[in-house]
C-alpha cells in the first residue's frame, strides 16, 4: 500500500510541475509571481474571495482554495489537495502552502514523501528523515515538524509533517518576495499597535456621530407629527 501511494503521488507531481520548475519557481500550474487575477482563474475562484490580510504599509493578500468544492477542471487541477492557501504581496503570489489530502497520503512514510517530492525539485538541500528512511513520528512528540527543504534559485519548498493524523503540507516560497512580506507583516502589526488607541478613539467618534444622526433625524419627524 505505501509503495503504490509514494508511486501515485511522485507521478501526480511529475506530471502536474512543469518541466524546468526548479528554475521557475513553480507548484503544478501555479508561477510564484502571478497576479491575483491570474491564479483566481486558475482556481475557479472569484476576486471576492481573495481576503486582505494588511493594507499598509504593504498590500498583502490571501486566498485559501479547496478544489474538491469547484467544478470538474479546478479538481483534476487540484487533484489529491485538500487546501491551498496562496499568499500574495502587492498582487504577486509570492508563497504557497499545500495541504494534502490524508486519503492520499495515508501510510506514507517520510522518505516516500521525500523521493515523491524530489521527483519535481531534485534532491533535498537539508532532510530530517531517520537514516534507514523510516518513519520518526512515533519518537518526536511534536505538534509539527520539518522533514526535508529545498533550495532554488529564487524559491524555496519545505515539506511538514503533522502530528495529528499524519497530515502533510508543503509551502513553495518565492524568497524574495518572502522576504518583503515578512517584513511587511512585521511592520503591519506594529502599525496596528501604534494606531491602535487612535483608530479606537475614530472609531468610538464615528458611532457617537452616528447616533446622534439617528436622534436628530428621529426629532425632526415625530416634532413634525406629535400630538399631545
Amino acid at each position: 500500500m505505501t509503495i503504490r501511494c509514494c508511486a501515485a503521488l511522485a507521478v501526480a507531481l511529475a506530471a502536474s510541475v512543469p518541466a524546468g520548475a526548479q528554475e521557475a519557481g513553480s507548484y503544478r500550474d501555479f508561477q510564484l509571481g502571478s497576479s491575483v487575477t491570474a491564479v483566481s482563474m486558475l482556481t475557479d475562484t472569484r476576486r471576492s474571495d481573495v481576503t486582505v490580510v494588511h493594507e499598509r504599509p504593504a498590500l498583502m493578500q490571501e486566498l485559501r482554495w479547496m478544489p474538491s468544492s469547484f467544478g470538474p477542471a479546478s479538481r483534476s487541477r487540484g487533484e489529491g489537495i485538500e487546501l491551498v492557501v496562496f499568499g500574495f504581496y502587492e498582487n504577486q503570489l509570492y508563497r504557497l502552502a499545500i495541504d494534502y489530502d490524508r486519503a492520499t497520503t495515508k501510510g506514507m512514510t517520510d522518505r516516500d514523501m521525500v523521493d515523491a517530492i524530489s521527483s519535481s525539485y531534485g534532491p533535498p538541500s537539508s532532510s530530517n528523515i531517520a537514516s534507514d528512511g523510516t518513519d520518526r513520528r512515533g519518537a518526536e512528540a511534536v505538534a509539527s515538524r520539518i522533514v526535508a527543504r529545498w533550495n532554488g534559485p529564487g524559491y524555496a519548498v519545505a515539506v511538514t509533517r503533522w502530528s495529528y493524523g499524519g497530515a502533510w503540507r508543503l509551502v513553495v516560497e518565492s524568497t524574495a518576495l518572502a522576504a518583503l512580506a515578512h517584513t511587511g507583516d512585521a511592520r503591519a502589526i506594529a502599525l496596528d499597535v501604534q494606531e491602535g488607541p487612535q483608530q479606537e478613539a475614530e472609531r468610538a467618534r464615528r458611532d457617537q456621530q452616528n447616533r446622534d444622526d439617528a436622534d436628530a433625524a428621529a426629532r425632526t419627524a415625530n416634532k413634525a407629527v406629535f400630538q399631545p
